[in-house]
């Protein structure tokens, strides 16, 4: 990589460092970005502005925030994914090895960061620092799907600053860029003994955007409206074979990937003075995940220019529907409540162990306490419940794949903001 490209990805891995990554949302999103939205199920996202993580939501509701606030969370993360077999075929397959994988899902840890900053009545500055992607499963060795999946990691650290104007009393429009890196890790047993792994790394920096626009309609019924862009990546990195035999096919490989961008549109509106109810649609572009082929750069193996690995996902677009409420017990105590549809882009076709998603099914509550007037504690708590996932994939020489995978994800959330 070129030596800018090489201070940008120090700076933000510096930002979040010790980051663990946990797909909790469609696809291999993230969803978890906020400590005080997981209470809600992140439902009215782009219209809530109860703290500086509108930076990342909607950089327009900035403006909502007065004086400088910061505020950081962290969210452990516990997917499950547990193969059950039904029916694999073939020599390697059909042969349960050392069994089903165990469960490819594992505790997580997630942090977030925000900040935002009134430079005058009309004009905010905000700073997010994130994970809005990320992936992690990982299966026994030996077990009868190792030549599909092993071990599948990717992980995305985003920076991302933004400003908002106030351009009346009842209208804000807010623009930020994003800086992010991502990372992807992917092995799997490169024959049928397992004696020979495969491992590819690849990592590269990439560039978005992001707007935002909030209307107050009424004093007490606000909207926002939030849109994020793709990014594109052109990875770069290396695949290596464990076995000795092997290391001649060891080299630097190359590809590309598109991650998704979304738009949502939110209502908060305030009840009365004890209750706040809140719902969004987002929609998600999925669709730009449609194969990933690594590509040899080094005239190793077969030579450059051939195809390492290649994984088919043939995504779709997706929409996500949350509703929320709060009740407001005192001044310093507030309960949230939220559900929320979350669809999967993945199909029944081409699904495979690296990630068994499918449709989820969000409930969550949580509590906010005030323990000072500049200070505001937010606790949360998620149950995913996920559809099973079921997984056939044919692969010459070994047979079939197939099975379901039960799936289910716990989510629990603290967050702490302070306004100076």
């Amino acid at each position: 990589m070129k030596n800018p490209k090489k201070l940008v990805s120090f700076a933000v891995a510096a930002a979040l460092a010790g980051l663990a990554s946990g797909a909790v949302a469609g696809g291999f999103a993230i969803g978890t970005q906020s400590g005080s939205g997981t209470g809600n199920a992140f439902a009215g996202g782009a219209a809530a502005a109860d703290d500086a993580s509108v930076a990342w939501f909607n950089p327009a509701a900035m403006t909502l925030i007065p004086g400088t606030q910061i505020a950081g969370a962290l969210h452990a993360l516990k997917p499950s994914f547990k193969f059950e077999n039904n029916g694999s075929t073939g020599a390697v397959f059909g042969n349960p090895g050392t069994g089903e994988g165990g469960d490819g899902g594992d505790w997580a840890f997630v942090p977030n960061g925000f900040m935002t900053m009134a430079i005058n009545p009309k004009l905010s500055f905000g700073l997010a620092l994130n994970a809005p992607f990320g992936l992690a499963t990982e299966y026994d060795n030996g077990w009868r799907g190792q030549l599909k999946a092993l071990k599948s990691e990717i992980t995305a650290v985003n920076i991302n600053p933004s400003v908002a104007y106030k351009v009346s009393d009842s209208v804000s429009i807010g623009v930020g860029v994003s800086v992010q890196r991502l990372e992807a890790t992917l092995t799997k047993a490169a024959n049928a003994a397992g004696t020979n792994i495969a491992e590819l790394k690849a990592d590269d920096i990439g560039y978005g955007f992001n707007l935002g626009l909030t209307v107050q309609a009424t004093p007490d019924t606000r909207i926002g409206v939030s849109y994020r862009s793709s990014i594109k990546y052109e990875l770069e990195g290396t695949v290596t074979f464990s076995a000795a035999a092997a290391a001649a096919n060891n080299g630097g490989v190359r590809a590309d990937l598109e991650v998704p961008d979304s738009a949502s549109i939110s209502v908060f509106h305030r009840l009365n003075p004890k209750w706040e109810l809140m719902g969004d649609i987002t929609w998600t572009g999925w669709s730009t995940v449609q194969k990933f082929d690594a590509i040899r750069t080094t005239n190793a193996g077969a030579g450059i220019g051939t195809i390492v690995d290649s994984e088919t996902f043939n995504w779709k677009d997706t929409w996500r529907f949350g509703v929320g409420a709060n009740y407001k017990m005192s001044d310093q105590t507030k309960f949230r409540f939220g559900v929320a549809l979350d669809e999967t882009p993945t199909n029944d076709v081409d699904r495979t162990p690296r990630l068994p998603d499918q449709d989820r099914t969000w409930l969550a509550f949580g509590v906010q306490y005030k323990p000072s007037k500049a200070g505001i504690l937010d606790v949360g708590y998620a149950h995913e419940f996920i559809k099973d996932a079921t997984v056939n994939n044919t692969l010459a020489g070994a047979g079939t794949l197939s099975g379901t995978f039960k799936n289910k994800a716990d989510i629990f959330s603290v967050q702490y903001s302070h306004t100076f």
